[in-house]
């Protein structure tokens, strides 16, 4: 791989972050609300409340509060919640690592099952396997979060016979098998709408690699079938997959939200409605700046798995 296609790629995900410090610092100022008043409460004084804005810094400029803010996140501080009046990076890095544990559970496993099922479909156009993938995959896109987690908690949480916990967490260094089972609803939820949209795309891509000159070519050679799916046929397929993977942790990003919410679990999506609610703007942009970083890093990492399997990306 070359290093200026790499330095090129580093220097457009450094531009977006860029960009994207300055849209979460003036979206999350211009929110309704004053952020004193939420923490003092209705019954507070003008005076206090004129201190209170002047002790956060709330009543200078903007440019001079984003500045402020930027140069303490390029040194890793971001600040205090005004809510739980502890560090951001204390509040938001417990709850980072918790997402990470479910979303990376997630990943692996839709990687794991979706991708051999798009292969199976593919290779078996036209029979009962291909359609059942095809209506797993239909129902899979169709429904949403919600109602994912819905009929999960009905089936597999009801109160007089549950199979796994309707909700809640424990730590995996704590209590492992423990952590598992309060894993599997939410990481269900999140899998099965993943697995059916890169599941589908796996089959489109294949079934036209299987339909191309050179695979027809390398079976005219002689070439045993596993060696035409294995050689010529499957890695061709798999750089769309992965595009389509990069582009998916966008919705995981937005599905774990809804998701730790209905199954109380204490990730970033959980802490951000409780900031919202509160107003807490130190601790929404550090999530909101966090997850565009997470975003723009995968992306960043499936363009160089995508230069790998395809040389002609490096030179485009």
């Amino acid at each position: 791989m070359s290093l200026t296609y790499l330095l090129r790629r580093l220097g457009a995900v450094l531009i977006v972050l860029a960009i994207v410090t300055v849209a979460v610092f003036v979206i999350t100022n211009v929110l309704p609300g004053n952020a004193a008043l939420m923490i003092l409460g209705e019954n507070a004084t003008a005076e206090n409340l004129s201190a209170l804005e002047r002790q956060l810094g709330l009543d200078r400029p903007l440019p001079v509060q984003y500045l402020h803010w930027i140069g303490g996140v390029l040194q890793g501080d971001f600040g205090m919640s005004l809510r739980l009046r502890l560090p951001v990076s204390e509040v938001v890095g417990s709850a980072f690592f918790n997402s990470l544990w479910l979303a990376g559970i997630v990943l692996v496993a839709v990687t794991l099952i979706a991708i051999p099922l798009g292969a199976l479909a593919a290779l078996t156009r036209g029979t009962v396997v291909d359609a059942v993938i095809g209506v797993f995959s239909y129902l899979g896109t169709a429904l949403p979060e919600f109602v994912t987690a819905t009929l999960l908690l009905v089936i597999f949480a009801k109160p007089e016979n549950p199979i796994f916990p309707a909700g809640g967490f424990v730590a995996p260094f704590d209590d492992f098998p423990g952590f598992l089972r309060h894993v599997v609803l939410p990481a269900a939820t999140l899998g099965l709408i993943l697995m059916a949209h890169i599941s589908r795309q796996v089959r489109s891509e294949m079934s036209e690699v299987l339909a191309s000159d050179y695979v027809r070519a390398a079976r005219l050679k002689g070439l045993s079938e596993r060696r035409v799916i294995w050689r010529h046929t499957l890695p061709n397929s798999l750089a769309p997959a992965v595009a389509v993977i990069s582009l998916d942790i966008g919705y995981l990003l937005g599905g774990i939200i809804v998701v730790e919410e209905i199954f109380a679990w204490p990730g970033l999506g959980r802490l951000l409605i409780y900031a919202l609610q509160n107003r807490d703007l130190p601790v929404i942009q550090a999530i909101t700046l966090l997850l565009a970083v997470v975003y723009a890093l995968s992306n960043l990492l499936a363009d160089l798995v995508i230069a790998k399997l395809d040389p002609r990306v490096r030179y485009a």
